[in-house]
């Protein structure tokens, strides 16, 4: 479900996704998760460790009531990276209920991976760009920004035949000004935040993952899981039912957000 209200903010549209902020030239906003560093041992096939999301001064605060247009929808996004047997049995036993994702993948996890992307792309899930290394893409200077976000492009290009069309930049929850023109410069009008974050990186156990969930999701949240955590995928059962239960359909970003 979309709850969408445009308010003109410093010159530009802002997209309310019920607590989530999308800004840019057509919808931008952004957001992301600690990524997988190289630094501290993280491989392509480890699951990414997001960091805290620090929201911009003035944005967070400000209390919308926007308005509800997809009254019974969710979308459920993945950070792409992990062991691709528990990547598989999740969006088999998304598919299994009827439920549609969206995966912001890793550049690198789909260099390592390349059967993935079409694995995702047959399911009819989306599939987005989350960096090409899953590193602080706000510390980068403008060549660095764009190099992460065109590299993830490019592989994603390569396999699919599309860029897709979500960018979520790496380990900021909200995209700079120059994360933003980085990404329109690579073919992205939106980046993608979340309202709902389920801290199923914390590896908190099943249960916890699902009363995460369920517990603040609303119609129209953008709920942030994880790829390569096993709690994760034991958990989905639950959130489908859970959100079954209350009407609300998990479907893709391109689904909820189409005007």
């Amino acid at each position: 479900m979309g709850t969408l209200l445009r308010v003109p903010i410093e010159r530009r549209d802002f997209l309310l996704l019920t607590g989530a902020v999308a800004t840019g030239s057509a919808l931008a906003g952004c957001s992301g998760a600690r990524p997988a560093n190289p630094s501290d041992g993280s491989s392509p096939g480890a699951p990414a460790r997001p960091s805290p999301g620090v929201s911009p001064p003035g944005r967070a605060r400000a209390r919308l009531r926007p308005k509800v247009v997809h009254g019974s929808q969710v979308a459920l996004t993945f950070h792409g990276q992990g062991p691709v047997p528990m990547a598989d049995a999740l969006l088999a036993e998304a598919e299994r209920a009827g439920a549609r994702v969206t995966v912001l993948a890793v550049g690198t996890w789909l260099e390592q991976y390349p059967p993935m992307a079409q694995r995702i792309v047959r399911g009819g899930h989306d599939l987005g760009n989350h960096t090409m290394h899953h590193l602080d893409i706000a510390a980068m200077d403008a060549s660095g920004a764009y190099s992460e976000i065109e590299g993830c492009a490019q592989r994603l290009r390569a396999l699919t035949g599309s860029i897709g069309r979500w960018f979520r930049p790496s380990q900021t929850r909200y995209a700079t000004p120059l994360i933003e023109r980085s990404a329109r410069r690579a073919g992205y009008q939106t980046c993608v935040s979340y309202d709902v974050d389920s801290l199923d990186y914390t590896d908190p156990g099943p249960d916890a993952v699902v009363s995460t969930v369920l517990g603040e999701a609303r119609p129209g949240s953008i709920i942030s899981l994880h790829l390569g955590h096993p709690g994760t995928v034991t958990a989905l059962p639950a959130i489908l039912s859970g959100l079954a239960r209350r009407s609300l359909r998990p479907v893709t970003l391109t689904e909820m957000l189409a005007t």
